[in-house]
């Protein structure tokens, strides 16, 4: 059983970085969940604010100001008198917990209320017994459930896939491994990409996964219920490595040579 993980220089756990990031509007309408959000005296048919899965807060924000008509920023500086009920270890931040799904709005949305209505549909999805049965089967608590979700939501290929990533996250917790994240770099970076550099990893940020040990401090983005489900629930498994070769071909093993092939087969698929 390998217990150290192989220099950086020689290779990555994972070269995706994600692309859901991305999201168009079509691929994220049929993703999302439909939530109502009710509000009184509402006459007029709302429209609607789509939040994909995997959405970093500051695209959640910018698209909150967007859809309400407001001046940049707005919603960011409405966190505060929002009264966002967030779990103790967020410590105000709702990273994670601004629930992807379609929300309708209408004239009488702000955006300290359609935030709110973000995150009481998630303390409602994450608070239920699956959900919290699962952080207990784990070892963890809820909110570092949500950020084993975001990761995974950054880093797995296709829903298939999720819960075998989630087995290598946990596999590499528990043999005091790096998890060795693209996506918690590029979080940190504040970016979307492949390709991550040998200087990328030597960050210094509470992100920086190659660097640092355990999990980053808070969740990279706000995670659907798939991600969240493969969290609480991965795939049985040794796997220690993926890397995803082509679009639709991510491998998985627990055998360092045998991953260093897989990614000579991605390098030359670039």
């Amino acid at each position: 059983m390998q217990t150290k993980t192989p220099r950086r220089g020689t290779i990555r756990l994972t070269r995706r970085g994600r692309i859901a990031l991305i999201a168009t509007g079509a691929a994220a309408a049929a993703a999302a969940v439909a939530v109502p959000l009710l509000l009184p005296d509402d006459d007029k048919r709302p429209e609607t604010l789509t939040i994909p899965e995997g959405w970093r807060s500051s695209q959640v924000y910018a698209a909150v100001d967007k859809a309400l008509d407001v001046p940049a920023g707005t919603t960011k500086k409405a966190l505060p008198k929002a009264d966002l009920k967030l779990p103790k270890d967020a410590d105000g931040n709702p990273e994670g917990y601004l629930f992807p799904a379609t929300y309708p709005l209408s004239s009488k949305s702000t955006p300290a209320s359609v935030l709110t209505y973000m995150v009481n549909t998630a303390n409602k999805k994450f608070g239920a017994g699956q959900v919290t049965a699962g952080a207990d089967r784990n070892a963890l608590n809820v909110y570092q459930s949500v950020t084993i979700a975001s990761m995974i939501e950054a880093e797995a290929g296709s829903k298939e896939d999720m819960g075998k990533v989630a087995r290598v996250i946990y596999n590499r917790l528990d043999r005091g491994m790096p998890l060795q994240m693209d996506s918690t770099i590029n979080y940190a970076l504040n970016r979307s990409t492949l390709a991550t550099s040998e200087r990328d990893t030597k960050i210094s940020s509470p992100y920086n996964t190659y660097a640092r040990m355990g999990l980053p401090p808070t969740p990279i983005g706000n995670p659907g219920e798939e991600a969240m489900r493969a969290a609480n629930n991965p795939s049985p498994g040794d796997w220690l490595y993926f890397v995803t070769v082509k679009p639709g071909d991510t491998r998985f093993t627990s055998d360092f040579q045998e991953h260093q092939k897989n990614v000579g087969e991605f390098n030359k698929a670039k």
